[in-house]
């Protein structure tokens, strides 16, 4: 009676497999194929980034709109600032510009609107910029020590706001 051995596989086994894998006609190609693909991918995943402010706060409002809890807060002020002027880039020289300097000069007036909301004992104090809300956040009504909802973010209670595209904390 004879008993089979089973010999794991040795090392230069796995070389000569690995040998053989590199010597094949179509291994230049695949590793091309395999490099093209990872790069498309990459840069699929950077220009999936938003780049204008504008969308990354309204992508963050729209984050606090699903996942926000809501707290009661106390308006501090109403600020009118000028905006930075945004940069323009020119198709000559490439090279990036503020409006004012472009001769533009005009610069926008923001609204801001600054509170304060307390969280499990910590107090926050910030401000959010309302431009485009004016309308539906009836600023002519608001006034300093307004109670108001806040709508923060569980995760980072640093990260709230006032009011949204669809929802509105200001009474």
């Amino acid at each position: 009676m004879h008993l089979a051995v089973v010999v794991p596989a040795r090392f230069s086994d796995r070389r000569r497999t690995l040998k053989t894998l590199l010597a094949h006609p179509a291994f230049p190609f695949i590793a091309a194929a395999a490099v093209l693909l990872l790069a498309a991918l990459a840069l699929l995943w950077w220009r999936r980034r938003p780049r204008d402010p504008e969308e990354i706060e309204r992508r963050r409002r729209e984050y606090l709109s699903r996942v926000g809890r809501i707290v009661e807060g106390e308006i501090l002020e109403i600020r009118e600032a000028a905006a930075p002027a945004p940069p323009v880039r020119t198709k000559s020289t490439a090279k990036t510009m503020t409006s004012a300097a472009n001769g533009n000069g005009a610069s926008a007036v923001r609204s801001l609107v600054c509170y304060t909301y307390s969280i499990s004992g910590v107090t926050y104090e910030t401000a959010q910029d309302v431009t485009g809300f004016e309308e539906r956040a009836c600023l002519h009504r608001v006034i300093s020590g307004q109670p108001a909802s806040v709508k923060y973010d569980p995760q980072s209670p640093g990260n709230s706001m006032l009011i949204a595209e669809d929802w509105s904390g200001l009474h």
